[in-house]
């Protein structure tokens, strides 16, 4: 149990370098059109070489080629409306704001819980049964928003209205794609494909909805800078791989114990903490009002409470 709280806690420190460095980029005068877009260009090559030492990639090709259209759609929403509009968030705010926003994808993951199904051993054979929303769930996620509320309340000040929405809206669109597409993608891979092969598959497929906003990119700002494309690959790989393996590596530790499991995904909170710490003492950011350290306390302890109440 210890070793794999030890990997979720630092899972969370490099998920931190998405939010601390996409905030950099913005100010050092890095389009987010490029931000998103090289994470995903940089993360296929690597993906894809892991694919080739596992042996596992003709396994997802060859799903792929039977059903491209819902590969590509979801996968689309999963990643491309996900990390998309985080991107652009960041330039509306300071890089633990964005974080502890980006927090209410736990009640969007619980509200849209009626959206799918589980199956049901019952009398009349498998069955198919809708989810609920899980009310408890929502209970503890009403602190996280509180904690969110209490964040931009301070923030919003000094901040005209469209500023304040620029900043916020996109987080919500992301914060309900990113479960959506990634739930859809599970319903479609049927158990098939281990986590590292969905990843790549949706990775792989969401390159044309990449292509396109790095086009954009050439067009409005051009090719981006040196310096952007070193953040954008630290991004890649710290964000999408490393913290991906160890994270998962932590869960595969406890799979078989519910509160366990429960405990080690509460360790994600800590990403809210390491972006503060991080943007504030390494890149002088604003440092948090003491509304909004209350903030950010209410939406880690609510993170914490939610995953411990579904154990």
């Amino acid at each position: 149990m210890a070793k794999a709280f030890i990997l979720g806690i630092a899972a969370s420190f490099f998920f931190a370098f998405t939010f601390i460095l996409n905030q950099q980029m913005n100010i050092s005068g890095g389009s987010w059109l490029w931000s998103s877009s090289l994470r995903y260009i940089f993360m296929l090559p690597i993906l894809f070489i892991i694919m080739i030492i596992k042996n596992q990639l003709f396994h997802v090709l060859n799903d792929i080629i039977k059903k491209p259209f819902k590969w590509i759609a979801w996968s689309t929403v999963g990643f491309g409306l996900f990390y998309a509009p985080l991107s652009f968030a960041s330039m509306y705010g300071a890089s633990w704001l964005v974080a502890g926003t980006w927090q209410i994808t736990i009640v969007a993951g619980a509200l849209m819980s009626p959206l799918f199904y589980r199956t049901v051993n019952s009398k009349k054979g498998i069955t198919k049964t809708r989810n609920q929303i899980p009310k408890k769930s929502l209970l503890m996620s009403s602190i996280i928003l509180l904690g969110i509320f209490l964040m931009h309340f301070e923030d919003a000040k000094y901040l005209s209205l469209s500023e304040t929405l620029l900043g916020i809206i996109p987080v919500i669109l992301a914060a309900f794609s990113y479960p959506l597409g990634n739930r859809k993608m599970m319903e479609v891979c049927d158990n098939r494909f281990n986590t590292f092969q969905r990843v790549f598959g949706m990775t792989l497929c969401s390159m044309p909805f990449w292509v396109i906003i790095s086009t954009f990119g050439i067009l409005s700002v051009g090719l981006p800078s040196e310096g952007q494309v070193v953040q954008s690959l630290i991004v890649a790989i710290f964000s999408g791989i490393i913290a991906t393996i160890l994270f998962f590596k932590a869960t595969d530790i406890v799979s078989s114990n519910t509160h366990k499991l429960a405990v080690i995904e509460s360790t994600q909170s800590g990403e809210v903490i390491f972006t503060l710490l991080g943007g504030v003492f390494i890149f002088h950011d604003k440092i948090p009002t003491f509304l909004g350290l209350i903030g950010i306390f209410l939406v880690v302890i609510g993170m914490i409470l939610n995953s411990l109440i579904r154990s």
